[in-house]
């Protein structure tokens, strides 16, 4: 089993920058690709971003590609979202996820999720 904590939410103006943390344990966290998703009032959660193990490969989704970077350091068991030039429509609640593998193949069925950060970007 795996917790996952996130940080580094908070209330920021449009054009500003945070930068999400997600500390994992419990689990090998070297051999399992991570990601984000965020959830907004009224709406589906949806995929943000994916990191393969070993941080050599990642995939954002096309809403957010010029602006949020997903990395990793797998010294501290951590996946970071950095998100640039944040936009109003970017208020959600933030989750990070752990995948069952080392991969991000179905990048929408990740094993576990965290409790969330909310994120909200005032005008």
């Amino acid at each position: 089993q795996v917790q996952l904590v996130e940080s580094g939410g908070g209330l920021v103006q449009a054009g500003e920058s945070l930068r999400l943390s997600c500390a994992a344990s419990g689990r090998t966290f070297v051999s399992y690709a991570m990601g984000w998703f965020r959830q907004a009032p009224g709406k589906e959660r949806e995929f943000v971003a994916a990191i393969n193990y070993n941080g050599r490969s990642t995939r954002t989704a096309d809403s957010v590609k010029s602006r949020f970077t997903i990395s990793r350091d797998n010294a501290k068991n951590t996946v970071y979202l950095q998100m640039n030039s944040l936009k109003p429509e970017d208020t959600a609640v933030y989750y990070c996820a752990v995948y069952p593998g080392p991969g991000y193949q179905n990048q929408n069925r990740p094993s576990s999720w965290g409790q969330g950060t909310q994120v909200t970007v005032s005008s």
